[in-house]
């Protein structure tokens, strides 16, 4: 039997209707920024594979690290044993991290990363005896799917079947409307918050919706007046995808906790970090077990993730890395500029390396149907996007030419006219 046969037969694929799906892509190969099918197809991949591939597919150099490391040591229990890789790599983050995050606890993805977050401030409070058990997160957050990222999140399509079982979060308004800070101070005024989290500067899921540092600022700060702690959910815009290396890095103000994953290994293997400020630390030092962080994977702090966490970072800090973080920047901003006052463009908006362009459309929303058209739209023009309904985003692995980015620049214009 075919592989693509056994795919259909065996595989439930993620975020997918899998009666009205058509058949997947059959992917063989990737080489930089393109992809290859089992036809002999190219696909330039301007999404980065949802959103985690920072240096091109089949990277020799990330190649290279993982196949040292497997040979020396592939894996081992993380409670009472550790290793150079785990420790060199939070040594390594620690000078592209604000001075406050001292702490690092492994995992293996994004929502594990923001629940452990989430437990993190929930047993805080806990274990220095105050009430305090509120959470207010942004309106159209998008922050997993376990369940505590899923009740920090908005209420909508991905939560739907599960809102009974979720615990109670107040969305505040977009950071846009004006009203933020007073909704923000007015929750605070009510007490017993526990947290806030967001997604700074951009919220992925939600088609790429951004907001300044500036008011973001203000939130953080409003916060800490209330001694309210701050998560910075950093999954989708660590490691250069805002111009920086993390968005929170263009704040005065700092969280209290972080989560990162997606660009952390280059895009290679799963891995997350969930880093925190001293305070929070300390608050679980005791001779009682019970105020311990009871909390584990099975792969958490793998070293081979570890290994190539720190090879992508080499890459990371290399000039012709910052470099190409900036080329494109500069020509998302030059294709924004050409197509901005374009009568189907509803909003066009960039942070760093992610351009996004919202269509008109009534249907507007993660289910729309011109989602569809323009997802198979790119294919055909030998792209791989997957529009957030009716939004066009365009996030590509830093590696990406000049002349691929013409190439997804001109497919654009062309969905302009569907």
């Amino acid at each position: 039997m075919r592989w693509e046969d056994l795919d259909k037969k065996y595989i439930w694929h993620p975020f997918t209707q899998m009666q009205t799906a058509e058949n997947p892509l059959a992917i063989t190969k990737g080489k930089g920024s393109l992809l290859f099918d089992k036809k002999g197809n190219t696909y330039i991949d301007a999404i980065s594979s949802w959103w985690v591939n920072l240096h091109g597919h089949s990277h020799p150099y990330l190649a290279e690290k993982v196949n040292e490391q497997m040979l020396n040591l592939e894996h081992v229990v993380f409670a009472g044993c550790t290793h150079e890789p785990a420790a060199q790599l939070c040594s390594r983050l620690k000078k592209h991290l604000p001075k406050n995050q001292e702490k690092f606890f492994f995992s293996d993805n994004g929502s594990s990363a923001v629940e452990i977050a989430i437990k993190m401030v929930i047993q805080y409070w806990h274990n220095k005896g105050e009430n305090r058990n509120r959470f207010l997160a942004l309106n159209g957050a998008y922050h997993g799917d376990t369940f505590g990222a899923m009740s920090a999140g908005a209420r909508g399509l991905f939560s739907t079947p599960f809102n009974n079982y979720l615990f109670e979060v107040t969305h505040l308004p977009f950071p846009t409307e004006k009203n933020v800070l007073d909704n923000l101070k007015t929750e605070l005024e009510k007490g017993e918050i526990a947290c806030f989290i967001f997604e700074p500067l951009v919220q992925g899921a939600a088609g790429m919706r951004m907001y300044s540092s500036e008011i973001l600022d203000k939130m953080i700060a409003l916060c800490h007046e209330y001694g309210v702690l701050c998560i910075a959910d950093e999954v989708m815009t660590g490691f250069g995808r805002t111009g920086t290396t993390f968005a929170v890095n263009q704040l005065k103000n700092k969280p209290d906790l972080m989560c990162m994953s997606k660009g952390l290994t280059g895009g290679t293997l799963p891995m997350s970090i969930t880093t925190c400020n001293q305070k929070i630390y300390n608050a679980f030092l005791s001779n009682d077990l019970t105020k311990a962080f009871l909390h584990g994977h099975s792969f958490t702090g793998n070293p081979v993730g570890c290994a190539v966490s720190l090879a992508s970072l080499d890459l990371l800090e290399k000039q012709k890395c910052q470099d190409n973080i900036k080329r494109i920047i500069k020509s998302h901003q030059a294709f924004a500029e050409e197509i901005k006052n374009h009568p189907k463009i509803d909003n066009l908006r960039q942070t760093g390396t992610i351009l996004a362009i919202e269509l008109t459309d009534e249907n507007s929303g993660y289910a729309s149907d011109l989602r569809t058209r323009l997802y198979k739209h790119f294919l055909s023009e030998g792209i791989l996007i997957r529009p957030l309904g009716n939004v066009i985003y365009i996030l590509p692995p830093y590696c990406i030419t000049e002349c691929e980015l013409s190439t997804v620049y001109s497919a654009t214009k062309k969905a302009l006219k569907l």
